[in-house]
């Protein structure tokens, strides 16, 4: 992949949560369609079309740990994410709801397997976190269905809301949380403790 690719594309507006629902497009829902349909070139069409984002998905999800990354690892990290969306008879393609755009849920899927990624690269010592940032939590234990977090974080006061959002679909880490709730980061834990409490019950 040439350094010019490396952009995100105009497609990819923010990758923030919270900011909004946006619909699928039409021609994402006949890209889409074709992909999953197998019809010629739509995978190279796909991938053409939501590289950029991918890759700032790595870039970001690596940034955010403090972890840097070079050319090689960033285009392993980009390879797995496409391989896991055309595995299993495009599965993941497949399970795609259409009720929001398809940069959304790729960023969701995308961010997931990388993070997944950089945490195994760590634990097994085959990449390092910068100093001051904490190193990846443990992601098995994070909630794994976007739509399902989005409908239970309405049962959560705002703070509360806010720092589930943070932890589970932005990845952040304590320190981060704290530095951006105003609250100590001994006090996030507890508080993630009691809003999966209130949304085991809301579930």
């Amino acid at each position: 992949m040439s350094p010019e690719r490396y952009a995100a594309p105009r497609l990819l507006t923010s990758l923030s949560f919270g900011t909004g629902t946006v619909s699928l497009s039409e021609i994402d829902r006949i890209l889409l369609q074709q992909c999953i349909d197998g019809a010629p070139r739509a995978w190279q069409d796909f991938v053409e079309r939501f590289l950029g984002l991918v890759i700032h998905v790595a870039n970001h999800t690596a940034q955010a740990k403090g972890i840097k990354l070079d050319e090689s690892l960033r285009d392993d990290l980009v390879a797995e994410v496409f391989l896991v969306l055309i595995s299993n008879d495009r599965g993941v393609l497949r399970r795609f709801r259409r009720n929001s755009s398809l940069a959304t849920y790729l960023t969701v899927i995308a961010r997931r397997v990388i993070s997944r990624r950089l945490f195994d690269l760590v634990g097994n010592q085959e990449i390092e976190v910068d100093a001051g940032h904490q190193k990846i939590a443990s992601l098995a234990t994070r909630i794994e269905n976007r739509e399902e977090v989005e409908r239970l974080l309405e049962r959560l006061d705002p703070q509360e809301s806010n720092v589930v959002r943070m932890y589970h679909l932005e990845g952040k880490s304590y320190h981060e949380i704290s530095q951006v709730v105003g609250l100590a980061e001994n006090s996030i834990g507890p508080l993630l403790t009691r809003a999966r409490q209130k949304m085991r019950e809301g579930a």
